[in-house]
This record gives C-alpha cells, sequence and structure tokens, in this order.
C-alpha cells in the first residue's frame, strides 16, 4: 500500500478550477451582508431588503448561479444592485460591498452574531462598549456579569446569551440535513459516473438520517485498482473538494467549499454489504450486531463476514446477505441506533415503516399572505405536481404581530381556496383545505374564538413565544391547547430550532397522554432546522397511542420537497403509516378532523 498523503502538500487541491456557487452561498452572503449594515448602524429598509433577499435566493426553485442580471431581477425581493452583487460573487468568489463593510467590523464581533438571543446590534453595542470581540470573551463577561450595565441588558439576557453560546458549541460543525443531502448527492453522482465504479451511496448518520451530520461517509466499490484511483481522483477534483486532507489507495479525505469534511472509502465488490454495514453504523448498532456475529461463531468487520475458525469469508456483497446470515431481516438504517431494532429483527418483529411515498398530503404550508415567499397559485401548483391527493394552506394568525393578519385577509384567501378547490376539483389536482397557523399564548389560548375557528378545516397551533417558562407552565400551556376542541395539531411541538434554539421543557408523558386523549396530533415539522418533534420523542408519544402527521411547514415552492427529511425523523421514531395522519385517504382525514 503506497503511503497517505497529509497536510499542505494537496492543500487547495481546486484552487485553479472555478469555485461552485450554490443558491444557499448566495443566500449566506446576503444575509451577512444584512448583518453587517445593522451592526454599522445602516439603513433599516436595506437591512430588510437583503434579509428578504437571502430568503427568496435561497428558497428559489432554480440554480440562480447561471443567471444574469435581468433574470436575477424578476426573483421577489432582488433589485438591481442586490443583483450585481450576486453576479459579482458568482464570478469572482467576492463582493467589494461586503469586503467593505467587513473591514469595519472586528471578525470577532461578526462571529458573535451567530450566538443566539445576541444579534448584530447588540453584538456591536458590547464590543463598543466592553472591547469584547470573541465568543469567549462574551461567554466570559456574561459569567462575570458584566453586561448587565449595558442598556436593554439583564440577568436574564446574560443567561439567555450563555445558553446560546452552548447550543452553538454542541452544534459547532455539523451540517443540518439538507444541505449534507444535496453536498453527498452531488459527489455520489460524480463518482458514479467514474469509469469501474460497480457501485456508490452514501453512509453515515446522514443514511441513518439524524437530525445534523458531522462529516459524509461516502462508499464506492471498485473491482481493480485503477478504478479505485479514479474514485479518489474525482473526490479531488469535485468542484466542491477546497482541500484534501489525506489521500491513500481506500481513503481519501478532503475538506469542502462548505466546511463539511468528506471521506471516502473504496472496498471490494465482495466486501459492499458489510462495509455498507459499518460504515452506516450507529457505532452501538454495530456493537450489537457483531455480538450477534459471535453467537454463530462468525466475524463482522468493514472488510466482510467471515468464520471464526477458519478465516474464510461468507456472505457480505449485500446488507441483506450479511444480516441474513445473522438470522435477521434487513434493518433500515433509520433504526439502527440501538433501541430494540435487532431484537426487533431476529424476531422477525420490524415495523413497516412510513416512507414519503405513502404521503398523500401535506397539511402545514404557508403563502406570500403571511411570511411565505410564493402566492397561492403558486403553493398549490406545486402541490399538484408532487401528486398530492390534498393540499392545506395554514397561514399565521393574528397573535403573530409581524405577519399582519386580520380577520378580513384570511376570509378573503379562504374565498380564493374554495374558487381554486372548485377548480381543481373539476380539472383534476389536490383538493384542498383551508387551514391556520394559530398562536398557542402564554396561558395556552389560541388567536381566534371558537365560532371562528370551526370555519377551518384544519387548526395547526403551535408555540412561536414565551419559550423560557417553567416546566409545569409550559405544560399547563400545552395541555390547554390540546384540549381546544378546534385544535387538530399541535405545530413543531418543543418549538426547538437546531443550533438557535433549545426545546421548550415540559412533562412530555403527560402531554402525549392528553394528545391521545383528545385525538390531537402531533407534528413531525420536517424544516431541517426543526425536525419537531425529535425521533426520541416521536417514539414516547407513540407509546401512548398518539397519532402524527408530517408536514413540510414550508414557506417557499422548493420547501415542499423538505417531506423527505420529516419522513425520515417519523421513521427513526418508528412509525408506520397507520400512525401518521397525511397517509390516510381523505375521507379517514375529514372525518378525523371533524371529531
Amino acid at each position: 500500500m503506497r503511503g497517505i498523503k497529509t497536510g499542505h502538500s494537496l492543500h487547495m487541491a481546486t484552487r485553479s478550477r472555478h469555485r461552485a456557487v450554490s443558491n444557499q452561498d448566495v443566500a449566506a452572503l446576503l444575509q451577512e451582508y444584512a448583518d453587517l449594515l445593522a451592526i454599522t448602524g445602516g439603513d433599516s429598509f436595506r437591512v430588510r431588503a437583503y434579509e428578504r433577499a437571502a430568503r427568496t435566493v435561497e428558497g428559489h426553485g432554480t440554480d440562480i448561479t447561471g443567471l444574469d442580471a435581468k433574470h436575477l431581477r424578476e426573483i421577489p425581493g432582488v433589485g438591481g444592485s442586490i443583483a450585481e452583487k450576486i453576479e459579482e460573487f458568482v464570478r469572482t468568489g467576492r463582493v467589494e460591498a461586503v469586503e467593505e463593510a467587513r473591514s469595519h467590523v472586528p471578525a470577532g464581533v461578526r462571529a458573535m452574531t451567530a450566538v443566539p438571543a445576541l444579534g448584530p446590534r447588540k453584538a456591536q453595542l458590547i464590543f463598543e462598549e466592553l472591547g469584547v470581540a470573541s465568543i469567549e470573551d462574551l461567554a466570559e463577561a456574561a459569567r462575570a456579569h458584566r453586561l448587565q450595565d449595558l442598556k436593554g441588558f439583564g440577568p436574564k439576557t446574560e443567561e439567555n446569551i450563555l445558553h446560546g453560546i452552548q447550543i452553538m458549541r454542541a452544534s459547532h460543525g455539523r451540517a443540518p440535513l439538507d444541505a449534507a443531502q444535496e453536498l453527498a448527492e452531488d459527489i455520489v453522482g460524480a463518482l458514479s459516473r467514474t469509469t469501474g465504479c460497480e457501485r456508490c451511496t452514501y453512509a453515515g448518520s446522514l443514511r441513518r438520517m439524524r437530525e445534523t451530520v458531522g462529516d459524509l461517509d461516502i462508499l464506492v466499490a471498485a473491482g481493480t485498482d485503477e478504478a479505485a484511483a479514479r474514485a479518489s481522483r474525482a473526490l479531488a477534483e469535485h468542484p466542491y473538494t477546497a482541500e484534501v486532507i489525506a489521500r491513500g489507495e481506500t481513503k481519501t479525505s478532503v475538506r469542502t467549499t462548505r466546511g463539511l469534511q468528506v471521506d471516502l472509502r473504496v472496498v471490494r465488490p465482495d466486501s459492499w454489504g458489510a462495509a455498507l454495514l459499518y460504515f452506516t453504523g450507529s457505532k452501538a448498532h454495530n456493537i450489537r450486531v457483531r455480538k450477534v456475529a459471535l453467537q454463530y461463531g462468525l466475524k463482522l468487520s468493514e472488510y466482510g463476514l467471515f468464520d471464526a475458525e477458519t478465516g474464510r469469508r461468507t456472505g457480505a456483497r449485500t446488507e441483506e446477505e450479511v444480516y441474513g446470515r445473522l438470522g435477521m431481516t434487513w434493518i433500515p438504517p433509520t433504526l439502527r441506533e440501538d433501541r430494540g431494532e435487532v431484537e426487533a429483527a431476529m424476531e422477525d418483529e420490524l415495523p413497516t415503516l412510513v416512507a414519503e411515498s405513502d404521503l398523500r398530503g401535506d397539511l402545514h404550508t404557508h403563502t406570500d399572505l403571511t411570511d411565505g415567499l410564493a402566492p397561492l397559485e403558486d403553493m398549490v401548483a406545486a402541490a399538484k405536481a408532487l401528486g398530492y391527493e390534498y393540499y392545506a394552506i395554514t397561514d399565521h394568525a393574528p397573535q403573530l404581530r409581524m405577519q399582519a393578519m386580520t380577520d378580513e385577509k384570511i376570509l378573503e384567501q379562504r374565498h380564493r381556496v374554495k374558487r381554486l378547490d372548485a377548480e381543481l376539483k373539476r380539472g383534476g389536482g389536490p383538493r384542498l383545505l383551508h387551514g391556520t397557523e394559530l398562536n398557542i399564548d402564554l396561558y395556552g389560548d389560541v388567536d381566534w374564538t371558537g365560532d371562528f375557528l370551526a370555519d377551518f378545516d384544519l387548526c395547526v397551533a403551535s408555540v412561536h413565544s414565551h419559550f423560557e417558562l417553567g416546566r409545569a407552565a409550559t405544560t399547563r400551556r400545552l395541555l390547554r391547547a390540546c384540549e381546544n376542541p378546534y385544535v387538530h395539531v399541535i405545530g413543531h411541538p418543543t418549538a426547538r430550532m437546531l443550533g438557535k434554539r433549545s426545546a421548550i421543557d415540559a412533562d412530555w408523558d403527560t402531554v402525549f397522554a392528553a394528545c391521545a386523549r383528545t385525538e390531537t396530533a402531533l407534528e413531525i415539522d420536517a424544516q431541517p432546522h426543526r425536525l419537531d418533534l425529535p425521533d426520541e420523542l416521536v417514539m414516547r408519544a407513540k407509546r401512548h397511542g398518539v397519532k402524527f402527521c408530517v408536514d413540510s411547514d414550508a414557506h417557499s415552492t422548493p420547501e415542499l420537497a423538505h417531506m423527505r427529511y420529516g419522513v425520515g425523523t417519523a421513521q427513526r421514531g418508528w412509525l408506520t403509516p397507520d400512525d401518521v395522519i397525511n397517509t390516510w385517504p381523505l375521507r379517514r382525514l375529514r372525518a378525523f378532523l371533524r371529531r
């Protein structure tokens, strides 16, 4: 075997190539510029304009990086100045105006803006008044109670900032599912096209659909050394590769332009099944499976399944062969967390997990009437293209004041929905449900009275404020919402934002029992920054007999595709199609909503 090269001898292997830029990269730059403008006291209108453009670009349905200024200006919220900056960034990898703004703000202050509960203007105030210019100094100042003397700060602010730093550090270096999935699919596609590549897929925590991903594991089956070398070279030369960390005959590691590490393993085809099982994990699952192998007089490793006495290789070309040889049915990757799946597989008692193809509709989506980016007609057309049987529009209710909802606006939307539903009924397409996303207030009440709510087809109720209540108060709040006869679904129940906000604290078993008793469904919000309920709580709620719905919470047409991540979370919670109300036929769903 050749020695593995490391260090800077292979640094920036793609420097001479055109840098790959995605919509996500452009959106991140625009958001950064908005933050820089806010820090330096820029006009609030410009700040909001760049924030809106960032959201629009990230949610745009097609790759914008090949568009000229004229077509960029056709994207909502992208004016001439913003279009020019996007063109400059795609062409050169930098924007002069952003570089100029960065020069006026220390890098440490820019880093502080990422702390949940802080924000750009507070970060600048802390820097100006206390000279704090790093996350470490910020934490020290909060612990020493030096922030309390600043205008707008207090003990609770310090506590929230320290908690925000803890959240940020816990998620450091981990990518959300959608970003990891997009990158993995791009790399797998490129490597699959190399000559001699027999199989290629991603493994690791992404294949198990963990809520965040630390690095990407890519597996290639190649029958010759030449084919293995071609796969390794394809990764090293991939447009998203920024640095080659290590490169050998069977393993290549790179760091991408998005900061995520990718580890490529090349195996022989007859080891594929064992290698895929091993590199998918989890570690605890693998340990459990290896113990079973020992009971059969076998040894299992990433190289294959071997007779413990003779060392002879036995079936390991597929995962099915490996599990079958060990007396198990194949275990879906989303279950491989050592939560009883091995024992269930040995007894042939694994559940038939809900799949994306089982979903008949989406019950939580938004339009540009509130904080969505697309009009009603565009969202419905996208749902029709997905082949849904039914589709719900659930824009925000008036307690979320920033959305400026009124009775008149929601009633006018209802008329539009009814007209569009009649057209779709005649011409073919999803049946439309007119709903709303209500706000669960401090005491568990929601926006409208029962008489008004009775005319909605569907009411989702969610926590959008007062996240720091104690457990008892939060539990009472959720119980009151569950017991409201007009509330059908509790939306994103823990209100967490991955890497930004912790889950609210409640007695979840009491809440789950109430949901089962009142027939209130719990949402699995498929937004990659939410994935809420988390899978551990899904499993607990299922034991109480709760029903669920998997929703996109889409604010743009591309976000409708986020359902795949919600389904992954549902699978990790061991849910079957019967557990999920939006897999049911419309007749059964309507009966549930009319309960």
